[in-house]
């Protein structure tokens, strides 16, 4: 799928966000390694922590429909200001993708295109979490 394509579907996710709080519409579409995408939309809670974040969103719906590799995501705002995945996103993200995961952002009229691995480098991996205990023993 092409990055407009990706770009638009994030669009049209966040048209369903649940935001009475910040009214800040975020919508996400991760597409899959075999092409499948799913999306995802942010839906607030009073207490702001118990948020969910439509990266998060989509992640989950992927994972529950028996996939764990992507190839790419989309994050778009009502406000097509180029909102980038937050830390606990890329995060997520990262569980599921190597660093070169294009991450698509939407500016409006045009796309800014980051690797994972930029916005978030050295990440918490199980690699890092082996390495850790390895050095405790």
């Amino acid at each position: 799928m092409e990055a407009t394509e990706l770009v638009e579907r994030a669009r049209e996710a966040l048209a369903a966000a649940y935001v009475p709080y910040s009214e800040y519409r975020v919508g996400a579409a991760l597409e899959t390694a075999d092409g499948t995408v799913y999306t995802g939309c942010n839906v607030e809670n009073a207490n702001y922590s118990n948020s969910l974040h439509a990266e998060e969103v989509a992640v989950a719906e992927a994972v529950k429909n028996g996939h764990a590799e992507f190839a790419r995501i989309a994050v778009s705002s009502g406000a097509r200001d180029g909102v980038t995945p937050c830390g606990m996103c890329r995060q997520t993200l990262a569980e599921f993708s190597e660093d070169d995961l294009p991450v698509f952002c939407d500016e409006g009229d045009s796309i800014r295109e980051y690797a994972l691995g930029d916005l978030l480098p050295n990440t918490i991996s199980l690699d890092t979490l082996e390495a850790a205990r390895g050095r405790r023993s």
